[in-house]
């Protein structure tokens, strides 16, 4: 089998296996995920391979102007990040083809680029996906982003619902996934700060609400520490405390690919990646001072967010709302009954705050 040069092949099984409650959050039909999945054997090159399978999938799709399903098939070529040029290749495949199927829906979605300082390396670029900005009539923003292998065309669509919402809404990346350029690091928040900066003229920033899962939920959460606009967040499997520092918990328990993915997301080698985050944790007081409302799904048999996670947001976070699931990161098994919850908990939050006790 043919391999790029540079680069160690995923474990298929692995890929496999975690690739299913991504495919299940973007609604791929079973039957083409089972299809797709059976055919690939190895992580290398051409047909058989992760990337050209998934590829072949979208191809065939886009010549059926099924645009939709092609997006989600090239974002699943360029799982779990970008790596080489054939899953380079799938990472651009994946936004043309969205901004494709976007072009022929009634609500615009528009990009929005984003340009941030990045210490010794100078400017760096990030993209998001917007619907429902004004300038004349501003609403309240949600800001919707994905964990370490989720890029913003995975969660566009719902940008369709804004006009509906009666929200603005935009759809990101987490530093180094995707069109974002930035590196993922403990400050990495200020991702956050620097959008609602460039939001400013034509959505009500100081009312900023944020739907952000896995390891994008634990920037939102010091975000919302920093950041006063940011006014609730609702999230998913975010790291919190334990992850970054019980070492026997992220020696046994989390996957590989979890750990290749930060260690490519951060720069740091996957060695010294444990030491390196041991100080990202949120702490007692850090999470005693959050006078915001978070919303947490909770999945019980989490291979990767240790339950002491949950449990220390139970003991200090005032305003918490769980829901919870006998399911494995993610929560694969119960995607639309998450996505109710989220965004019921993220209307309750407005409401709350537009009342008089509030």
């Amino acid at each position: 089998m043919g391999r790029e040069a540079g680069r160690t092949a995923h474990d298929i099984d692995e890929l496999k296996q975690f690739v299913v409650v991504h495919s299940r959050a973007q609604r791929l039909p079973q039957d083409l995920c089972e299809e797709v999945l059976a055919r690939i054997g190895h992580d290398g090159e051409g047909p058989g391979s992760w990337t050209g399978e998934w590829a072949a999938a979208a191809r065939d799709l886009a010549a059926r102007d099924r645009l939709l399903e092609a997006c989600q098939c090239w974002n699943t070529a360029r799982f779990p990040y970008v790596d080489g040029p054939s899953r380079a290749r799938a990472q651009t495949a994946c936004s043309e083809t969205f901004m494709r199927w976007s072009g022929a829906q009634e609500t615009p979605v528009e990009r929005v680029e984003v340009t941030v300082p990045d210490g010794e390396g100078g400017p760096r670029s990030f993209v998001a996906l917007a619907a429902g900005l004004s300038a004349t009539a501003p609403r309240p923003l949600l800001v919707v982003t994905g964990g370490i292998v989720s890029v913003k065309e995975q969660w566009a669509p719902a940008l369709l619902l804004a006009d509906q919402l009666g929200l603005a809404m935009v759809a990101t990346e987490m530093p180094g996934v995707g069109e974002n350029r930035l590196v993922y690091a403990k400050d990495s928040w200020r991702m956050f700060s620097a959008l609602l900066d460039a939001l400013a003229d034509r959505a009500d920033v100081d009312r900023t609400y944020a739907s952000a899962m896995s390891f994008s939920g634990h920037m939102a959460l010091r975000g919302a520490l920093h950041d006063p606009r940011i006014r609730g967040v609702v999230t998913a499997g975010a790291p919190v405390s334990g992850f970054f520092t019980d070492r026997d918990w992220y020696e046994r328990s989390v996957p590989r690919v979890t750990k290749d993915t930060l260690s490519h997301l951060t720069g740091v080698p996957r060695a010294e990646l444990f030491d390196a985050l041991r100080d990202w944790e949120l702490r007692p007081g850090e999470l005693s001072a959050l006078n915001v409302p978070v919303g947490y799904v909770v999945s019980l048999r989490d291979e990767i967010i240790p339950a002491s996670d949950p449990d220390t947001l139970k003991r200090y976070v005032s305003d918490l709302t769980l829901d919870e699931h006998d399911d494995v990161h993610g929560s694969p098994e119960h995607v639309e009954e998450t996505r109710a919850w989220t965004v019921q908990t993220v209307l309750r939050m407005l409401r709350a705050a537009a009342s008089p006790q509030a």
